[in-house]
This record gives C-alpha cells, structure tokens and sequence, in this order.
C-alpha cells in the first residue's frame, strides 16, 4: 500500500509539473504571437504624435505668463500715477488752476455782457487754442450777438453764436428782486451784480 500511494503521489507531482510546463509554453508561445510590441515615447515631443497640441498648450502657457506680466507693470505704472495725482501738492495746484480758470472766465464773460463801457473784441491763448470774441452788431432789427470763436491747436476751427439781450433772465429773490423778473432782468441781459 506503500508503494500504491507513494506511486500515486509520484503520478500527480508528475502531473503537476507537466501541467506547469504546458502553461507556461502556452504563455511564451501567446505572447510572440501577439505583435511586436515597440517601445514609444510619452513626451510628443519625441513621439511626434499630439506634438500640435503640446505646442499650442505651450504656447499658451507663454502667452499667459507674458501678458500677467503685462499686466502686473500696468497696474503698478497705474497706481503710481494715481498716487502722484493725490499728493497734497497735485491737489493744491488742481484747486488754484480751478479757481483761476473761474476767475478768468467770470472776467470774459462780465466784458462781453457789460453794459457801461463793453469791449468789442477780445483775443487770448489758452493751451495752445486761440480763442476769439467779437460783438456782432443786429441788421435790421435783429438782436445783437456774440461770435466766440476757437481755433485748436491742429487748425480746427469752433464757432458759437451767443444772442446778447434776447433773453428775460430775473433776479434771485435773496438778492433783492421780488423774483418776476422786474427788477434786474429785461431785454438788455443785465442785472445786478452781487
């Protein structure tokens, strides 16, 4: 019985081994049947295939970057020229430039409407733009006028036409007119003053 089982056992060991060969033939056999496997690269660039894309998704990373950097000098050169203009000394002299402007206008314009000894004509330069008034007299019966004319820099030519006296223009009441236009107002665009 010894032998009848040691047999037994020496069959299925047997068994065993020669299943394990046929295996592992069958394998080396299925996989030189399989196509030949060649080596690629991952990188498009070595492989040349999706190099288009990898391209275009480099070059937007470039684009990207450049205009960021584009970007970031802008809002500095910005924050800079906003800091400059806010300075005690911009707003001061933003302020007195203002006021003379005001002035200055207030001055032509008192010369052109006035009715003790008003100018005809007056000529001046402002930034390069000469700018020209003149008084037109009414034909027949027609009202006077004011004829400002503004000649820019460039050559380019503006001309208003400003009705003088056709207006009824009354009195601010805190100003010592009663509001209806009878004490300060009238045909001759005068007034008070104050």
């Amino acid at each position: 019985m010894n032998r009848r089982s040691e047999a037994k056992e020496n069959n299925r060991v047997s068994n065993a081994v020669v299943g394990l060969l046929v295996l592992i033939s069958l394998a080396l056999f299925a996989g030189s049947i399989k196509a030949d496997e060649v080596f690629k690269f991952k990188n498009p660039r070595f492989s040349g295939i999706g190099t288009g894309a990898h391209y275009l998704t480099i070059e937007n990373q470039e684009f990207s970057r450049e205009k960021a950097i584009k970007d970031a000098i802008e809002a500095a050169r910005k924050a800079a020229e906003r800091e400059a203009q806010n300075t005690t000394l911009a707003k001061f002299m933003r302020n007195l430039e203002s006021r003379i402007y005001a002035q200055f206008a207030k001055q032509l314009v008192d010369s052109m409407f006035s009715n003790d000894d008003p100018a005809t004509f007056g000529t001046f330069t402002l930034e390069g733009s000469v700018i020209t008034w003149e008084l037109v007299p009414g034909v027949d019966g027609s009202p006077d006028y004011i004829r400002l004319t503004v000649v820019d820099e460039f050559g380019s030519e503006t001309v208003i036409e400003i009705p003088v006296g056709t207006g009824f223009y009354s009195q601010d009441p805190d100003n010592g007119g009663d509001g209806d236009g009878s004490d300060g107002g009238g045909s001759d665009g005068g007034g008070s003053d104050g």
